[in-house]
């Protein structure tokens, strides 16, 4: 998906796709490797037509006030399109003079807005004296026929320098979409423009949110390529996209290319607003260290699926490749490492930073807010134990459920009643296995079924749990075995069902079993609800690696479910396991970033060797936030599911296992001991996360149905 969320976002971003590939930019990239500079030219003339650098710049100066975010959308289109030329050095320019309240910056971006170009020097030493401004760049990215050098002195001062103030020249290198080259300054001081109050993380920040929405540019194009390749290149007889291998390569490009579009638009939305420092530095800091090295793999990966065609000079991959090594760089001159932003990360951290989002309705929620409020703060004044009860018959414990089980609210009013019982110290219980089966009974049950089932459950009278699984049907549920035989009055079950949560506790079950074998595997399934008291039904615990017997397994032996225990259709039971309402559920991410990982930036503490790691934990277990927001501001905005969820479970999964694996190696020998709470605690975290790439379909072959259901390619 894009960068842009809201409606206007995916907009903006289908215009600048459009004009990007008008533009052709590998054609002119390769027409430039012999005459850079009138193809530049060509182009940059088109890039000011469109008023690309001039996006963030404010009216007043010839600009089109509009905010960061739309600045970075731009650049992540003609970064996908290979646009040539100065546009992420002249927009960072542009965009930091703008902050700037004196005439002379003031000039500089009316310049600018008119089509004027920005280069940056990345090393040397400069000093700025009380007549002129003399010294040496070893490297600068842009200059040619650039009409100002963005420059910081020995003193950290940022200046820029005019045409004319500088010698040198530039050469094709690595990135054959820009030119780069060593440079001699002199200039008098009254030509230099002094960037006053603008200091090394202001620039940082813009070079880094901009650089990342190219990053993200990039990284979309590359998987794409790769997509459209795997889905018509054979070997063996097969579209390479068949091929397991290749599905879970596609689906971890896609889970990077995600992270970037993500921490991209969290950084340049944060510094869009600018007035807060510490939410701008961390939101900057995770986008330069998952941004850069993400972009590089990604377009690496994609050569990799492109075989030998991939590496040919012919083939556009390796343009890419070249850009996003470019923009690892640049970053890194100006703001340091990916590494070096970990570090910050775990430091901040540490200091109880983290990225908190709000959502502004811009006072469309203010009506139900208030008649939230008002309601949960009678609520709050009941007793604890009537508490639960009154939360069912408002609404509020499901509200996302059609009346009169719940309110029918959309995506903004669920968000507000998340807020608001935050707000009025209310906790919604968890239904765990209920909060499925409700949805499911009042969808395709009878009104029998609703009566007798939905509300004892919302008040907490039943506890269910799922007989789904099997021992020979795991991720592959349609394979279960259990059957069902038709009896007078209902159905006797037979068979054996294994890793049942609660099955201990649990009063109900939804069950699938086999009422068919004459048909497809997927058409011969029934839906039952199963008393868990039932004769003929055991239960027998299983103890897990950590000690515990959460899961279980579950014998059924001629056990007897009455007809109006069926839920929908006879041999329907696979549609109705796999539907949900068409009123989702959608929330906010909360701020914390994880147990494991909020146990490692403690552990940190007085670590240098782990301070990286740990960082890269924090930007991971932020990003996964924001990939929630990011689905959650979609569906308010109206646009529908993305490949969020799926994405957000591969990366969530993911950070709790590196990151509880990552505390056991920070306690050091302490692990050995038993008996310490807090050590106690952590071993059985890093041994519980080891189910969670098993747990609900293996990270395996959610990589397959991802390639498969959202990247297109063939099973």
């Amino acid at each position: 998906m894009p960068l842009g969320i809201t409606r206007d976002h995916h907009a903006l971003t289908t215009t600048m796709r459009e004009w990007a590939e008008s533009i052709d930019g590998t054609a002119a990239i390769r027409s430039a490797e012999h005459d850079a500079e009138a193809t530049v030219a060509k182009v940059w003339a088109e890039v000011t037509s469109m008023g690309l650098t001039a996006i963030v710049l404010p009216e007043t100066e010839g600009g089109g006030g509009s905010d960061l975010v739309d600045q970075a959308i731009a650049l992540e289109a003609a970064a996908r399109g290979l646009v040539p030329g100065p546009l992420l050095v002249t927009s960072v320019v542009g965009s930091i003079a703008a902050r700037v309240s004196t005439p002379a910056a003031a000039a500089v971006v009316r310049r600018i807005a008119a089509g004027e170009r920005a280069a940056i020097a990345l090393d040397g030493s400069v000093r700025l004296g009380t007549d002129r401004v003399e010294g040496t760049v070893a490297v600068a990215v842009d200059a040619t026929d650039a009409d100002w050098l963005l420059v910081c002195t020995d003193e950290r001062a940022w200046l820029l320098v005019p045409c004319g103030g500088w010698s040198g020249s530039t050469a094709v290198g690595l990135d054959l979409s820009t030119r780069a080259g060593g440079l001699s300054i002199s200039a008098a001081r009254e030509h230099v423009v002094e960037l006053t109050g603008v200091d090394d993380g202001l620039v940082a920040a813009h070079v880094v949110t901009l650089a990342a929405a190219e990053a993200s540019g990039l990284a979309s194009w590359c998987l794409d390529t790769a997509v459209e390749y795997a889905k018509v290149r054979e070997q063996f007889g097969a579209p390479i996209g068949s091929f397991q291998a290749v599905k879970h390569l596609c689906s971890a490009m896609l889970e990077t290319t995600e992270s970037i579009a993500a921490a991209a638009w969290d950084a340049a939305t944060v510094l869009a607003e600018g007035d807060d420092a510490d939410a701008i530095s961390f939101a900057v800091d995770v986008a330069a260290t998952v941004a850069f090295s993400g972009a590089v793999q990604v377009a690496q990966d994609c050569v990799q699926v492109l075989g030998g065609i991939g590496f040919t000079f012919e083939h556009d991959a390796h343009l890419y490749l070249r850009r996003a090594i470019a923009l690892r760089a640049v970053v890194g001159a100006v703001a340091g490492r990916a590494d070096q932003a970990a570090a910050r990360l775990t430091s901040a951290a540490a200091t109880g930073r983290r990225r908190e989002l709000e959502v502004d309705f811009a006072g469309a929620d203010e009506p139900f807010r208030s008649r939230t409020r008002a309601a949960l703060a009678e609520i709050a004044a009941l007793p604890e134990h009537d508490r639960r009860g009154a939360l069912v018959d408002a609404g509020y414990l499901m509200p996302h459920l059609a009346a009169p089980y719940g309110l029918g609210a959309g995506p903004v009013e669920q968000v507000v009643i998340d807020a608001e019982l935050v707000r009025a110290g209310l906790q919604r219980p968890d239904l765990k296995i209920g909060g499925w089966a409700v949805p499911t009974i009042i969808a395709h049950g009878t009104d029998a079924q609703r009566e007798r089932f939905v509300r004892p459950t919302l008040e907490g009278a039943i506890v269910w749990c799922q007989l789904f699984s099997e021992p020979g049907a795991g991720s592959d549920l349609a394979s279960l075995s259990t059957r069902a035989e038709r009896v007078d009055g209902g159905w006797s079950l037979t068979g054996q069902k294994v890793w049942t949560s609660l099955a201990h506790e649990a009063d109900w079950a939804i069950c699938l079993a086999r009422t068919n074998r004459e048909v497809a595997k997927h058409r011969g399934i029934t839906f039952f609800l199963v008393d868990m008291r039932s004769e003929g039904l055991e239960v027998r615990p299983l103890r897990e690696m950590t000690g515990d017997a959460m899961f279980n397994e579950v014998f059924l032996d001629g056990v007897l479910v009455p007809d109006d225990c069926v839920v929908g259709e006879v041999d329907a039971g696979w549609n109705v396991s796999r539907t949900t309402l068409s009123s989702e559920r959608v929330a906010m991410a909360g701020t914390k970033l994880g147990v494991s990982t909020e146990r490692a930036v403690a552990l940190a503490a007085g670590r240098p060797d782990a301070v990286v790691r740990v960082g890269h934990q924090v930007a991971l277990a932020t990003v996964c936030q924001l990939i929630g927001v990011r689905a959650t501001l979609r569906s308010i905005a109206g646009r529908g599911p993305g490949p969020e969820s799926s994405v957000a479970k591969l990366l969530g999964v993911r950070n709790r296992q590196e990151a509880s694996d990552l505390v056991g190696e920070l306690l050091g020998p302490r692990i050995l001991l038993g008996g310490q709470v807090d050590v106690d605690a952590d071993v059985h975290e890093m041994l519980l996360t080891r189910c969670l790439s098993i747990a609900g379909g293996t990270t395996q072959v959610l990589r397959n149905v991802v390639a498969e259901r959202v990247l297109g390619l063939p099973r």
